[in-house]
């Protein structure tokens, strides 16, 4: 073992490595080592929801300060964190939320953590939209974690050759594009898992992987990326927090404390 010494914070590498148990022997290319000096919830929720966002503003778009981009499901795990690394790169965020009772505190959140703006689903299909634009440029990537009507409405907003990325179907409905906006506008429809892009990385480019990893816990030490909403839940109360996990607009991630 050359990258680890007994103390390291690690992480797994991969999904599906398995957290359940008191002891693990695993080779060490399954861990991925995390500095101390960040928060331990940072650390516990860095592996997934930023390594996703992260990549999808980088890969798909080459974006440069003041360009904008779309998202819905703003309010998730990897919503919150595109808002924040993409104001830390200079971007500015159109932040797509379902309409529900505590709306008023979603936007609140979103725009503390950065987001330029937050709307209903409703608002895309209203005219209002045009008054964001006549202030930041329409969006080149859109980030779609929905499927069904929200993604072709948020669609309509894209730039001309612009990219949508699907990496999440919470309606589970197709992902719905009229003709038109390939044909009139050349839009690009992409799809990404962090799963796969782990697997495509693991071995021959460990250089990606670990930049991404630096490029994050530097985001973190700077105060420019937080852990998502977390409630933490005694590891014997994990059927409270299994419940929670299935309400509806429940924006909180249940963190289980050992």
């Amino acid at each position: 073992v050359r990258a680890l010494a007994p103390g390291d914070w690690v992480i797994p590498a991969d999904a599906g490595l398995g957290t359940w148990r008191t002891w693990g022997v695993f080779p060490e290319d399954l861990l991925l080592k995390v500095p101390r000096d960040i928060p331990l919830l940072c650390a516990a929720t860095l592996s997934v929801n930023p390594c996703t966002a992260f990549r999808m503003l980088a890969d798909f778009e080459t974006l440069a300060p003041g360009d904008s981009i779309i998202q819905n499901a703003a309010n998730s795990g990897v919503g919150q964190a595109v808002i924040q690394i993409a104001r830390a790169s200079g971007l500015k965020s159109i932040n797509v939320v379902r309409d529900r009772p505590d709306f008023p505190k979603v936007v609140d959140r979103l725009m503390a953590l950065g987001a330029d703006y937050v709307v209903r689903e409703e608002m895309l299909r209203k005219p209002e939209m045009k008054e964001i634009f006549k202030s930041i440029p329409k969006p080149r990537l859109a980030l779609n974690c929905v499927g069904g009507k929200s993604t072709m409405e948020m669609l309509r907003h894209l730039q001309p050759k612009g990219t949508m990325v699907t990496y999440g179907g919470m309606a589970k409905q197709p992902v719905m594009v009229p003709v038109s906006a390939f044909i009139f506008r050349d839009v690009r429809l992409r799809g990404f898992w962090m799963t796969q892009w782990r697997k495509d990385h693991a071995q021959a480019d460990q250089e990606s992987v670990a930049g991404m990893m630096d490029a994050l816990c530097q985001l973190i030490r700077r105060g420019q990326l937080t852990a998502p909403a977390c409630t933490q839940v005694p590891l014997q109360d994990y059927k409270a927090a299994l419940e929670a996990t299935m309400k509806p607009f429940v924006s909180s991630k249940q963190i289980l404390l050992l």
